[in-house]
């Protein structure tokens, strides 16, 4: 059937996303979901959303949700894009701000997805390697280029850059679009949506995913000047104008009203991941400083591959990457609760006293 395939298929790589097992009495430490359910007013808004209105289109251009957004941000709704999970809202970027004669810039390190996008839409790009304790160096990206784009905190590594580093690469790249991909700053980053008003070129992405919940429902949005958001609209309205049904829309309306929850949630992985690097680094682990819901860790004496087959044998799934080499022996371990942070660990205690 590949005869039938676009010249661009043949050369695309696909992203793998991480494996949703089907397995009983699974500890699934390995996709980066928010261990707790979402709020309660959220679950309240998909119930009273559940009516003869989802016969009818939902709003096109979100305009609770841009409101809601706005309002956390202290921004005008014209500073705000949402779409279905960051995930698009990335690629819709690609497409409408980073495509230009230059390649772009991001870390040999980092999240996946970029390379894809770039393979997608015809993209040249370099590949900034992180430095020897992992580490982004922004110095590193002052160079001539057709954009950047890097997560804060980044992944899989969870290291975070100071936002007054982020501030230094702005000042310094003012020609061309630097996008800080803010997946997981919630849970111990500095967001650099506080210097969106003060820098024309930057873009700032967030995804309800992780801090707020809500994976299932694929809510993400973005953060920048109005020429920025408008290079974004023009390219979802040129693709799917409708991204956001009517669930999503109130489920995230709901999540961004409720602070009291999100403040809370936050609070509860930040202590279970500093409980758990303790515990990791007492077995004899190299833990990456994390400012994320994740830590990514390795054992001077087991290889990161070996350890996770090991742990998968316990129903205990753990996140691996073979590729690229520099960190094969690192396992990347989402933060679940304390009682599945504590199963982890009794594991690994299993598994390297018998080894």
């Amino acid at each position: 059937m590949s005869r039938f395939w676009s010249p661009v298929v043949h050369g695309l790589t696909p992203y793998v996303p991480g494996e949703q097992p089907k397995l009983n009495n699974l500890v699934k430490l390995n996709t980066n979901e928010n261990p707790y359910g979402p709020s309660l007013r959220v679950l309240e808004a998909l119930r009273a959303e559940a009516g003869d209105s989802l016969r009818l289109y939902p709003d096109p251009n979100s305009d609770r949700l841009k409101q809601a957004i706005a309002e956390q941000h202290g921004l005008d709704t014209a500073h705000v894009f949402v779409g279905n999970g960051s995930d698009e809202v990335l690629a819709h970027t690609f497409q409408a701000l980073l495509k230009h004669d230059l390649p772009i810039l991001f870390p040999d390190i980092s999240y996946s997805f970029y390379p894809v996008y770039c393979g997608l839409y015809g993209i040249d790009y370099t590949e900034i390697a992180l430095d020897e304790q992992f580490a982004i160096n922004v110095d590193d990206y002052m160079r001539p280029n057709g954009g950047i784009i890097f997560p804060n905190p980044n992944a899989p590594t969870g290291r975070a850059l100071p936002l007054a580093d982020i501030e230094r690469l702005l000042q310094t790249n003012s020609e061309s679009v630097v996008v800080i991909d803010e997946a997981y700053v919630d849970f111990g980053a500095e967001s650099a949506a506080t210097l969106v008003k003060k820098y024309p070129q930057l873009l700032v992405v967030h995804t309800l995913s992780k801090s707020r919940a809500l994976a299932g429902l694929r809510v993400g949005f973005a953060l920048g000047q109005p020429e920025l958001i408008e290079a974004l609209v023009r390219v979802k309205d040129s693709f799917n104008s409708y991204p956001l049904d009517r669930f999503a829309q109130a489920g995230a309306v709901a999540a961004m009203q409720d602070r009291a929850w999100f403040d809370n949630t936050c609070r509860k992985v930040i202590a279970s991941r500093e409980k758990l690097v303790a515990e990791l680094e007492s077995l004899g682990f190299e833990v990456l400083p994390s400012a994320a819901n994740f830590v990514f860790a390795r054992h001077p004496q087991h290889d990161g591959a070996d350890l996770t087959a090991k742990l998968r044998e316990r129903s205990i799934i753990v996140r691996h990457f073979r590729k690229p080499a520099r960190i094969a022996p690192f396992m990347r371990i989402t933060i679940g609760t304390d009682v599945q942070c504590a199963a982890l660990v009794d594991a690994l205690k299993d598994i390297l006293k018998t080894a």
